[in-house]
């Protein structure tokens, strides 16, 4: 049975985005509800945290320095050192009653990303492709988006509809062009709602699982090939971290959890780890 720690009782109403830095032996994490941005190193246990003006659905790195951040108000440079925040891009209007959620950087410096409803009622999200100058509409419909994260070839791109309990795949060529848009993987009722994936060495699919107690990994195939559990119901979504990317960092969240609940989960909205065998990918930088 794999060995689940919570590493930080940080109580995250959501809990969301981890990313491994490794040249600060890091771990970078949202909690979107809240409003915050976090941040653990293991081997110290040093514990920093950051407020954001509105909900942070995920931050990236980028490669001149500080972060990019997906805000509900659109993407915007984040700085560490002064806990300034500086508009980037406007995403989508307001009226929409939309936020941005989940992102990913591929390993051209391309930012990936998506919209969601903040209400979870209407299909007002899409999925986003930012280069730091062009923004560009890549598929819409969404309720709650999810991801996206791309194969190590660089081949095949995935993005999550969470309530729809389906991941996708999509081709994806040199240009950030999309096509074939075809089902992946499709989580059976009761088993949770998938939310954000990561692609290990191998390229194989992890998912958070919301309401479902854990994460799955699936093979490139889309076929269910393991699943680790944890203590807490709403698993969001992990990252590869440590010295040989083989150590998995978890992001949960007490959203949605009645107080009953909440006392017969107090680990709740924690940051957690395990081990795996296959190592994820190194983490890359946004060239925007």
């Amino acid at each position: 049975m794999t060995d689940v720690q919570c590493v930080w009782a940080v109580e995250a109403e959501l809990g969301e985005g981890p990313v491994w830095m490794a040249g600060q032996n890091a771990v970078w994490f949202v909690d979107i509800k809240k409003k915050n941005i976090h941040r653990f190193e293991p081997a110290t246990g040093r514990r920093d945290t950051w407020a954001a003006p509105d909900q942070p659905g995920f931050i990236a790195p980028r490669k001149a320095g500080g972060w990019i951040a997906g805000l509900k108000t659109g993407l915007h440079h984040f700085d560490p050192g002064s806990g300034a925040f500086s508009l980037v891009a406007r995403v989508e209007p307001p009226e929409l009653g939309n936020r941005l959620n989940d992102g990913f950087v591929d390993a051209h410096g391309r930012l990936w990303f998506g919209s969601m409803h903040d209400g979870e009622t209407d299909l007002t999200g899409a999925l986003y492709r930012f280069d730091g100058a062009n923004l560009v509409r890549c598929d819409d419909g969404y309720c709650i988006t999810n991801g996206p994260t791309v194969s190590p070839d660089g081949r095949t791109l995935y993005h999550t509809d969470t309530l729809k309990k389906t991941l996708y795949a999509f081709d994806l060529d040199e240009e950030g062009g999309l096509s074939n848009k075809r089902v992946f993987a499709q989580i059976e009722d009761g088993a949770g709602y998938p939310d954000g994936p990561a692609v290990d060495a191998e390229g194989c699919v992890w998912t958070g699982l919301f309401a479902g107690w854990g994460a799955r990994r699936y093979s490139p195939k889309g076929e269910l090939i393991d699943f680790v559990k944890l203590p807490v119901a709403n698993v969001t979504k992990i990252a590869f971290g440590g010295p040989d990317l083989k150590t998995v960092y978890a992001t949960t969240a007490f959203k949605g959890l009645s107080a009953e609940e909440r006392k017969a989960q107090p680990l709740a909205g924690g940051l957690f780890s395990f081990q795996v065998g296959t190592p994820g990918l190194p983490q890359s930088s946004f060239n925007g």
